[in-house]
């Protein structure tokens, strides 16, 4: 079984994401938030392994996609 912790979040937060989940499927807040953070990581996870193009190459790829007719 995987070891816990606790978090804590304003009271505010954790009472509109109750109100939020209600007949969302969700089982309790914590069970959200962690969707949600496994969410927010995972995507952060697969975005770091990207590169980011330079001017240039997003000018020469739209200049193709306009000589191909797509713009």
């Amino acid at each position: 079984m995987v070891k816990k912790v606790t978090i804590k979040i304003p009271e505010v937060i954790y009472k509109r994401i109750k109100s939020l989940i209600e007949g969302s499927g969700f089982n309790s807040p914590t069970d959200f938030i962690v969707y949600v953070l496994r969410d927010l990581v995972g995507e952060k996870e697969i975005n770091k392994d990207k590169e980011e193009l330079t001017p240039d190459e997003l000018q020469a790829i739209k200049r193709r996609l306009k000589n191909l007719g797509y713009l």
